[in-house]
């Protein structure tokens, strides 16, 4: 059998052809190709790229989600990257489009695992694609983390997988709560939820026990799809029953036109979103419509940590808005890799480990830490999951032009 090379001639870029890269922290995308070494003497000095893969959708309905994905993982390779990234080696981001559907996830794995020889992955967007391609890593070594999967179930997938997106049976139910405290004479309920999707589905299930542990009434299940755009059938079945509150678990771009054709039905009690209505990007899809929706959330700008402080500065002046949580996680994610990196360094030096044994001593590495990210507080559970302390419930508030919004705290 092949030795595996030394991890400088598998995965490592050498910096005479990424100067830029090394120095500003520019992402790889997947149609640049570099030169790896392939002496199996080189040794390894910092003028190497540890490479990182991002597997995250830039197309499809769910690029609404990817795209946020994709900026706070640049975002986190500059930070860290400005600041020595491992112990003066900096990491290097390998960028995949999942697309929206657990096909392009399964490709694009395959890519960062075996052409790319990434150390680790931060993706993909959706559960519904964890399930099918986390698997693959698991099976090949490679620590993957999520960075917006929050189904039931996703740890379990195997030894190699974990995430920094909070389950959903921890982050649901809180904004149920908060509509109950806003209009307490809320008595029935309907729920409507996207069936092809393995998170919403997940999701629906802790919504519908919220609504019966508050012992409210649930009149109406209804079901659709995430790439529906006419939803006036069933939001005319669930407005036949006269609720007072709707419940939403699908995606941006599904969940936004279903909130705009309920309003222009006239229905005008509150309705609740889940976990896909956690973007900016909903309020170009519902626009003035999208206004008092209640939103759940891991992540909140105004968190008063150091580094959320410098990494919502960088955010609002890059791009003039607040971040959004899909931004925050996928930064969380790549900043648990550069730390558990930065300890795994000090014990013994990452550029004399095969690839092999550096996936291996890192996914050991990532669970056992602790960081303070612009999340909050993190740490694993022994089977991988998160541990998070902070959480929030945002209610959308639209400007005056009714084509943008912000997210506001309830407190």
């Amino acid at each position: 059998m092949k030795k595996p090379a030394p991890l400088t001639t598998a995965l490592f870029v050498t910096c005479a052809l990424l100067l830029t890269a090394c120095g500003g922290g520019t992402p790889t995308n997947t149609n640049e190709k570099t030169n790896t070494a392939t002496n199996a003497s080189t040794t390894t000095s910092t003028s190497v790229a540890i490479p990182i893969g991002i597997a995250l959708a830039q197309t499809s309905n769910v690029a609404l989600l990817g795209q946020e994905g994709f900026v706070g993982a640049k975002m986190a390779e500059k930070y860290f990257n400005d600041r020595g990234g491992i112990n003066g080696t900096p990491i290097k981001l390998v960028m995949q489009d999942t697309g929206g559907d657990e096909a392009g996830a399964i490709n694009a794995f395959q890519t960062l695992i075996n052409k790319d020889k990434v150390v680790a992955i931060v993706g993909p967007t959706l559960s519904q694609q964890a399930f099918s391609a986390d698997p693959i890593a698991d099976r090949a070594k490679v620590p993957v983390m999520g960075a917006s999967n929050t189904a039931k179930g996703i740890p379990e997938i195997g030894e190699y997988v974990s995430r920094v997106s909070a389950p959903v049976s921890i982050v649901a139910p809180n904004s149920v709560k908060a509509a109950l405290k806003l209009n307490p004479q809320i008595k029935k309920v309907a729920v409507f939820y996207a069936q092809n999707d393995a998170f919403n589905k997940s999701e629906t299930e802790i919504f519908q026990q919220t609504v019966k542990d508050q012992k409210l009434e649930l009149v109406t299940v209804q079901k659709f799809q995430t790439t529906d755009t006419d939803f006036q059938a069933p939001a005319t079945n669930a407005l036949n029953l006269k609720p007072d509150l709707i419940i939403i678990s699908g995606l941006a771009a599904d969940g936004g036109n279903l909130v705009r054709q309920l309003r222009e039905l006239g229905y005008k009690g509150i309705i609740v979103g889940g976990n896909g209505f956690n973007t900016p990007n909903i309020f170009s899809v519902c626009k003035a419509l999208c206004d008092g929706v209640l939103v759940a959330q891991a992540y909140s700008p105004e968190y008063p940590g150091p580094i959320n402080v410098a990494f919502r500065k960088a955010y609002v002046d890059e791009y003039k808005k607040e971040p959004a949580q899909f931004t925050a996680q996928s930064f969380a994610a790549v900043q648990v890799y550069v730390e558990a990196l930065q300890a795994l360094d000090k014990k013994t030096k990452i550029s004399t480990m095969p690839l092999d044994k550096l996936r291996t001593e890192l996914n050991k590495q990532r669970v056992i830490g602790k960081y303070e990210t612009p999340l909050g507080d993190l740490s694993f559970t022994p089977g991988r999951d998160l541990i998070q302390k902070q959480f929030y419930v945002s209610q959308l508030k639209v400007d005056k032009d009714g084509n943008n919004g912000k997210f506001f705290l309830i407190k």
